[in-house]
């Protein structure tokens, strides 16, 4: 367990290491010069050298490489060319807002997940199990941008239930809440009805049944413990994918997150804040998947045997 522990953390500080540099040749990548465009395109040669000057823009890229690499590794990415200010301070100031939406819709994934893949699993064949499952694939494959924005039509647009944008009380999370978490919802409510339909014939359960306990006991009591490390495990993987998909989320509702404040900031070619943005989500990813992994070899002596 310490070797597998030892090994999977090796393996993190590689993947962080590769989003970093990613990152980094990415955005130098991208036409632009960021000095011109906070100064703008008719600002004075001189001005534009020396602000260049002083976010070490001037230097080789093998320079700024390393020196991006040495000031990383302290988790320091410098000032921001537009805002002003500690670039991971901005992040950090940011976080709460995307974390309180992602956990929102995490919520309302497994809830709603969990639920409507037990009454699928129940009634297989039924009009149940057939809508929830045409329901979940469109779902899955709709855009979540096009869900949103269908969302701020209905709700905010013309039934004027719901504001479209900001955060300014908690109903106007609701509609971005509900769009980041429609995807991991599909995945947790598949995931729980394949697992029941795969035990509800066992016999362990068959035996339960015999007894006299109510379906819902049966299911609660012995066949959901079956499946449920499984589903758990996965929608603990998923968690980091929702930090992904609040960029998309945060840009169509104006959501004050982390996943704005980068939009912004790749418009306006700002380094720091874009590294500092990135390779927090990365790091906050790569903590999950380790912790979730490390869980399910603790908790699977299958897998704990075979590691």
């Amino acid at each position: 367990m310490l070797r597998y522990a030892i090994r999977r953390l090796a393996i993190s500080v590689l993947v962080l290491f590769g989003a970093a540099t990613v990152v980094f040749f990415a955005m130098r990548a991208v036409d632009g010069d960021p000095a011109t465009a906070v100064l703008g395109p008719d600002a004075d040669p001189e001005a534009v050298d020396a602000l260049r000057r002083e976010y070490g823009l001037d230097a080789a890229l093998p320079v700024q490489y390393v020196r991006f690499l040495q000031r990383a590794a302290a988790f320091d990415f410098g000032e921001s060319f537009r805002l002003g200010g500690s670039a991971v301070d901005l992040v950090l100031s940011h976080l709460s807002a995307t974390a309180a939406l992602s956990l929102t819709a995490f919520a309302i994934a497994l809830v709603v997940g969990f639920a409507l893949g037990v009454l699928a699993a129940t009634r297989p064949g039924g009009l149940v199990d057939r809508t929830v499952s045409v329901l979940s694939m469109l779902t899955q494959s709709l855009p979540s941008f096009w869900v949103g924005i269908m969302l701020i039509l209905i709700f905010s647009r013309f039934l004027h239930l719901l504001p479209s944008s900001g955060a300014s009380s908690p109903a106007a999370m609701v509609m971005p809440a509900v769009t980041l978490a429609l995807p991991l919802l599909s995945v947790v409510l598949r995931l729980v009805r394949s697992g029941l339909l795969d035990v509800l014939h066992e016999d362990y359960v068959v035996t339960a049944r015999a007894k006299g306990l109510s379906e819902w006991r049966v299911v609660g009591s012995h066949a959901m413990r079956t499946m449920l490390l499984p589903v758990v495990t996965v929608a603990g993987l998923e968690f980091g994918s929702l930090l992904g998909g609040a960029v998309i989320v945060e840009t169509v509702f104006a959501w004050p997150g982390v996943g704005r404040l980068m939009t912004d900031a790749i418009a306006a070619r700002d380094y720091s804040i874009v590294q500092a943005c990135v390779i927090t989500v990365a790091a906050i990813f790569i903590v999950i998947n380790l912790v979730v992994d490390l869980l399910y070899v603790r908790l699977d002596p299958r897998v704990r045997e075979s590691v």
